[in-house]
């Protein structure tokens, strides 16, 4: 590692899952999946899984403290997981799906514990956090096929975070609260009944289906990052368009049968509102597009983001 980068090892239940709340954040360079704290080198899959090596499925993570810190890593990561289960995770039981912060310096024991602490004090949940605090071990790398498995099979992730119960019980303790009447008041009729009732705004007659200005778009509601400009591309169907999202912790992508169809519906963590869809027919390399409602967003331009606290994004627009 170098001066510029540390390293935080996780594990929190399946790794597929926990990879993509990380990936591609400002100042997050790589995510690994693997095994850790085990008593055998070298693992696979099957072993670990057997659960006699002691193994945790983890992420290992490569990343700049001075743009993204590891106190806001500890933060992601309490909110990929249900820190109060010491035998698993949702669907996933066994020793393997355990989950535990491995430090790997003094610096990162004390930051883990203080944020253990102060989840426990928040009472968010009713059980004793069961999350472990351990030094880090040997990270074994698993096998390519579990890489980014969010990225290589999207529609089978998404089934199985959502079939696991992982999704509903992010959604259910993580999203905002406010009341409808609040949101009633806070929100124009067009933006409430798309974001709340999971409507869908007219194509070609909304504010950002041909916007081009520099900038990111921002949840309407709770203002958490959505989307950049950079990511933004005409997908021909009338509402604005992007290849992939700024924080895909952020977003929660569910099965959705109404109409008649079978299609991935975006809705945001903080606030459960819709967004709109993803489809796989997109222009970057994984194909995705996000093809999102504008009256679902805010748009933030380039020459604002300092004033408006998301200066951690204009790095995103220097040439």
């Amino acid at each position: 590692m170098s001066e510029q980068t540390h390293l935080a090892t996780f594990a929190g239940g399946c790794f597929w899952c926990m990879v993509s709340p990380f990936d591609e954040q400002p100042g997050i360079l790589k995510v690994i999946s693997g095994y850790t704290g085990g008593h055998v080198d070298n693992p696979t899959y099957e072993e670990v899984h057997r659960h006699t090596t002691g193994h945790y499925e983890a992420v290992q993570i490569t990343y700049n403290p001075v743009v993204f810190p590891y106190e806001k890593l500890l933060d992601l990561f309490w909110q990929q997981i249900d820190p109060t289960d010491a035998d698993g995770q949702f669907n996933d039981r066994g020793k393997a799906y355990r989950t535990a912060i491995f430090y790997h310096d003094q610096e990162q024991k004390v930051m883990a514990e203080e944020s253990k602490s102060i989840l426990a004090a928040s009472r968010r949940f009713n059980q004793p956090i069961a999350t472990e605090i351990l030094p880090a071990q040997p990270f074994y790398d698993a096998e390519e096929k579990h890489q980014h498995y969010y990225k290589k099979v999207p529609f089978h992730y998404n089934l199985y975070k959502e079939g696991s119960g992982r999704a509903d019980f992010i959604r259910k303790h993580w999203k905002m609260t406010k009341t409808d009447e609040q949101l009633q008041k806070e929100l124009t009729t067009l933006q409430y009944k798309v974001m709340k009732e999971n409507a869908t705004e007219p194509p070609y007659q909304n504010e950002y289906w041909n916007h081009t200005e520099d900038g990111i778009y921002v949840d309407c509601i709770s203002g958490e990052p959505l989307f950049s400009s950079t990511d933004k591309f005409d997908g021909g169907c009338g509402w604005p368009s992007f290849t992939k999202p700024l924080r895909r912790n952020e977003l929660a992508e569910k099965l959705d049968t109404s109409l008649g169809m079978r299609r991935i519906e975006v809705r945001t963590k903080t606030s459960d509102a819709h967004l709109g869809h993803v489809f796989d027919d997109g222009s970057g390399l994984d194909r995705a597009r996000y093809c999102i409602n504008s009256a679902a967003l805010r748009f933030i331009p380039k020459h604002q983001l300092e004033q408006q606290g998301y200066g951690e994004f204009i790095s995103l627009f220097n040439e």
